[in-house]
């Protein structure tokens, strides 16, 4: 077997499309190759290497694999296996599920990020691709990140790998449907081999159909139970009969928009349009579960898998192409015997399944397998999907809660069982309390021109910054419009760390550096630094008592607001950390940084030691009400990238008197008048009545702002709110009023306030 160095650009000048994969730091792929293929490999961050095995049929490394590169061993693979952590339990399950031992890995290919292979195949092989290293400690900036994988090739769709060993798989061909049971407790997985291609769905109870009874799933007990009556992006996350009893459960999602739970297309749609006889799902379902006695109908509710429905304002729903990709799933659990049906829609007339109908594949897993929840989701469009993660104190969190929330790719929780999240927020206000802030994402900037990157990347004078020292910033783009807002910090001469919200920021960074033709590094870090936040008139007292400081460090009870050390957990023997003065709650506070691997260590330890002083823990939905009352913004809701940081009331970010060096957005800002900008203000409002996101703000007929946040504040014992507004508006004491239902027939008195509504000389968080 030989493989053939050759750039892929050949492929590409054929039309032929890649198939995309992603290989997460200190991960594996595996790839069957077939001749004729070509293989392109590339760092996300360009800084990555990789190391590749490649096994022929007979299970042995094929002679003369790459003859222009010698074998040796896979050193970063083999480093990682050593470690005796979290990444090396992984990777060695993964090697031996694919039959991989030790001594495949001392004959490896090896190429560093600037050499990293293109290829053209001439043999049948699989390729493992090895993207692996050593776990990164919180002092240090050399994250094993990931790499990107395109594979041009002509052979049939592959299948994504089975999640597990399947009890049971099966193919739907295109515009058909295939009944088939399931246990309770068992697995569906749903496939859309193609990509674009719809998959009705019904389920039936099992055993009241041996009793002569018709139990199925129900849309309008189902969209009730779940508070969605129209069409939204995702799934019902339960699926119910009439009785409003569970029947399925969705566990995973890899696209996050399907359905509206509305009829499978039958017989009369098709015939409205003018296609006479065109087959439909409704009577591919008929005759599919005739064989278990169910009788047929002219129309069935069902669940429609990558069918893209959407709501229009006045409840019309509309549909275009499917976001699904080839590979894409969704994966649902039985919790009683089912009897199901699942169809590959046969629609063509219109974007229903992209025009062209294709198959669907399914599989049954066994109930003894445990699949973790999990949601789709990706930062550029043409990515394979993401898949939300558990953080690494999610062991401790999950034994004080079941409610938990996606965010940014993680499960943090919502509240938590025998608190609420009134409780922890007066924890937070009166004592101290604890909070897993790990979906924070960190980018390490690292090289001769970081300062001037980040110089011009954000809007803060990054020059002026001292080692040691936080500053909080926003990220624009050319039209003053806000990427992002986030902390930076400065760990030396030529070494930052931008901790943010969106991963987008790394791939904005890069971009930034390579059009101004800089030497630096941008590497995400995210998934090698997890952290907490401590906050509360406590928190330094908690803290002072177990992080440890070399003399030349700043201790943790001298630390200045935006401020970090480094130190050591317990003693100068212990777990390292990173810990800053720095939090979203308008309250004296820190923030603990370490390794995911002993994120429950670090977490036990602040949980003992905080026990004396009344520590709880702290969810999103208390975290919600602290950052309203201190005037916080958030993502989506104070600012997006219409919104430029005057208007989102972060213009203390943008020191353009003092700072002279350009930066992305500063034309834009600079050309606007500061008199006419819509202004972030405060609402007092008088009323009960629950104000949201979104609402408008009146004065008089017209409209003249809208709410961003609101929340009820137990300290001031009154509901309050976010609005930005127009200027002329925006003095104190304003009267207004929030429009709800059409915006005139029901009116909620409000009146300006300046930010923040609590502590607002920000004595706390300074003291």
């Amino acid at each position: 077997m030989t493989i053939q160095q050759q750039p892929v650009q050949d492929a590409l000048n054929k039309g032929v499309a890649p198939r995309l994969y992603r290989v997460e730091g200190q991960g594996a792929l595996r790839l069957d190759l077939h001749v004729g293929d070509r293989v392109c490999i590339t760092s996300a961050d360009t800084h990555q290497g990789c190391e590749l095995l490649f096994i022929d049929a007979q299970g042995s490394v094929p002679e003369a694999s790459l003859p222009s590169y010698a074998f040796s061993k896979a050193v970063n693979a083999l480093a990682q296996l050593e470690q005796q952590s979290d990444s090396a339990q992984r990777l060695n399950a993964l090697l031996q599920v694919w039959g991989i031992g030790e001594q495949a890995l001392h004959q490896a290919c090896c190429f560093a990020a600037d050499s990293l292979p293109e290829f053209a195949v001439t043999e049948a092989v699989t390729m493992i691709v090895l993207c692996c290293g050593q776990d990164m400690q919180v002092t240090e900036q050399a994250p094993v990140t990931e790499l990107q994988v395109a594979h041009f090739t002509t052979a049939d769709a592959a299948l994504p790998m089975p999640l597990a060993a399947p009890r049971s798989e099966f193919r739907v061909p295109r515009c058909s449907a295939t009944s088939y049971e399931v246990k309770a407790g068992e697995w569906i997985q749903i496939i859309d081999v193609e990509g674009k291609q719809c998959s009705d769905f019904i389920a039936f109870d099992a055993v009241a159909q041996a009793q002569g009874r018709e139990v199925a799933l129900d849309a309008v007990a189902t969209r009730t139970l779940n508070g969605l009556t129209l069409p939204q992006p995702g799934l019902h996350s339960k699926l119910t009969d009439a009785q409003q009893k569970t029947m399925l459960e969705v566990v995973q999602d890899t696209v996050g928009r399907h359905d509206s739970f509305l009829f499978a297309c039958n017989s009369k749609y098709y015939e409205d349009s003018g296609y006479f006889g065109h087959i439909n799902c409704t009577e591919n379902f008929n005759r599919s579960l005739s064989r278990y006695g169910i009788a047929p109908r002219a129309g069935w509710p069902a669940i429609n898998f990558f069918f893209n429905t959407s709501a229009g304002d006045c409840g019309t729903i509309g549909f275009e192409e499917p976001w699904s990709r080839a590979g894409d799933y969704v994966l649902l659990r039985a919790t009683r015997d089912l009897i199901c049906v699942s169809s590959a829609c046969p629609d063509d007339i219109d974007p229903a399944n992209g025009w062209n109908p294709t198959d669907i594949h399914v599989r049954i897993y066994p109930a003894t397998c445990e699949f973790p929840r999990s949601v789709g989701y990706r930062i550029t469009p043409e990515e394979q999907p993401r898949m939300t993660k558990a953080t690494g104190f999610h062991g401790r969190t999950s034994a004080l809660t079941k409610q938990f929330t996606e965010y940014r790719g993680y499960w943090v929780a919502s509240d938590y069982q025998n608190y609420g999240a009134r409780a922890e927020y007066l924890a937070c206000r009166e004592r101290v309390a604890m909070i897993d802030l790990t979906p924070l994402r960190k980018f390490e900037v690292l090289g001769p021109d970081a300062e001037t990157l980040l110089q011009y990347a954000l809007t803060r004078n990054v020059a002026r910054m001292a080692v040691g020292e936080v500053v909080y910033s926003a990220v624009c783009h050319s039209t003053g419009g806000m990427i992002d807002d986030g902390t930076l910090f400065r760990l030396g001469q030529h070494a930052f760390r931008w901790i943010c919200g969106d991963s987008y920021c790394g791939i904005w960074l890069r971009q930034l550096a390579t059009e101004q033709g800089l030497q630096v590094q941008v590497r995400e870090s995210t998934d090698q630094i997890h952290n907490v936040a401590v906050q509360g008139p406590q928190s330094r007292n908690l803290l002072q008592q177990i992080i440890w400081n070399a003399e030349s460090c700043t201790p943790v009870s001298e630390l200045g607001w935006f401020r970090f050390m480094t130190g050591r957990l317990g003693g100068p023997e212990g777990m390292p950390v990173m810990v800053s003065r720095t939090g979203y709650t308008g309250e004296l506070g820190f923030e603990v940084w370490c390794h995911p691997d002993q994120a429950e260590q670090l977490w036990d330890r602040i949980w003992v030691t905080g026990e004396p002083y009344g520590i709880a823990p702290l969810g999103f939905d208390a975290l919600d009400m602290l950052r309203i009352e201190a005037g916080l913004i958030f993502a989506e809701h104070e600012f997006c990238a219409e919104t430029n940081p005057y208007e989102a009331g972060i213009g203390f970010t943008v020191p353009l008197k003092t700072k002279t060096d350009d930066f992305v957005g500063r034309e834009a800002i600079a050309a606007q008048n500061p008199a006419s900008r819509k202004k972030l203000v405060g609402l007092l409002i008088d009323s009960q009545e629950r104000v949201s996101h979104g609402d408008s703000v009146f004065n008089g007929r017209f409209p003249v702002g809208v709410v961003t946040s609101a929340t009820y504040s137990p300290i001031l014992k009154s509901q309050i709110a976010l609005c930005r507004v127009e200027p002329q508006f925006a003095e104190p004491d304003t009267t207004l009023e929030v429009g709800q239902l059409d915006g005139q027939r029901k009116r909620i008195p409000v009146r300006t306030t300046t930010l923040p509504f609590y502590d607002p000389e920000r004595t706390r968080v300074r003291s």
